[in-house]
């Protein structure tokens, strides 16, 4: 795996909206290095007014269209071990091993360590199937419950005018074998919400690497490039390199 672009790293004490909201706006994103922490990086971003849905994103949201998407607050009361073995066996194998670790996801999670204030949780209307690990019983919670129906969440940053999609992760076996375009699907879900909620912009991490070219699928995206925004997705499909 490529090294993490970052053109510049800064750490904050004040996280008031408007700072959060200028800061990533000069293409600063939060990290999971430490609290306040934030590298500048060629970020990219939604702007939902210029969202609209395509074809291609109109037929996955059929194929997840009974998923229920749940909002939860971070620290997250009722986490349980087994999501962090989820998100660490989610990211060896998407990105290689000892990239996210399960105690850095319970610290992210579970304490004020971290940066981030949303959990998105992923539930579909019958339990998934045997060969997929059971994730316990049914929470007493309304949001972002924890039971065998939820098949992955994202860890997401969430102000007044913006939403940070920042790590997803999901149940594999599922994935492998019954429903498609999970991922794709999870990261859909999290757009029409920042959108029916009236959020300026959803930012979707960074581009850097080939296997980032998905996240360039969307009206209205917008790329940082180390001065300012741009449109021109030519430039920046010539940047993802290996």
């Amino acid at each position: 795996m490529s090294k993490y672009l970052s053109w510049n790293t800064k750490k904050i004490d004040d996280f008031s909206n408007q700072t959060i909201n200028n800061l990533y706006n000069e293409g600063y994103v939060f990290t999971r290095i430490g609290r306040g922490v934030m590298n500048q990086t060629r970020s990219v971003r939604i702007d939902l007014d210029e969202f609209e849905l395509s074809s291609e994103n109109r037929r996955i949201l059929k194929k997840t269209g009974d998923w229920r998407l749940e909002i939860g607050d971070l620290p997250y009361e009722d986490y349980a071990w087994q999501i962090g073995k989820m998100a660490k066996d989610f990211y060896d194998e998407k990105f290689g091993k000892g990239i996210f670790s399960a105690n850095k996801v319970k610290e992210l999670m579970t304490t004020n360590k971290g940066n981030f204030n949303t959990l998105f949780a992923y539930v579909i209307p019958s339990p998934v199937p045997n060969e997929v690990r059971d994730l316990g019983e049914e929470s007493r919670r309304s949001t972002a419950i924890t039971n065998s129906n939820t098949i992955g969440y994202c860890i997401a940053l969430e102000t007044n005018k913006i939403i940070h999609y920042s790590y997803p992760f999901y149940q594999l076996q599922i994935s492998n074998h019954r429903l498609p375009n999970v991922g794709m699907g999870m990261m859909l879900k999290a757009i029409l919400y920042a959108k029916e909620n009236n959020k300026k912009y959803i930012y979707l991490g960074s581009a850097q690497r080939p296997g980032d070219k998905y996240k360039l699928q969307f009206k209205g995206l917008e790329w940082f490039d180390g001065d300012k925004w741009s449109d021109d997705l030519g430039g920046l499909k010539k940047n993802l390199k290996e």
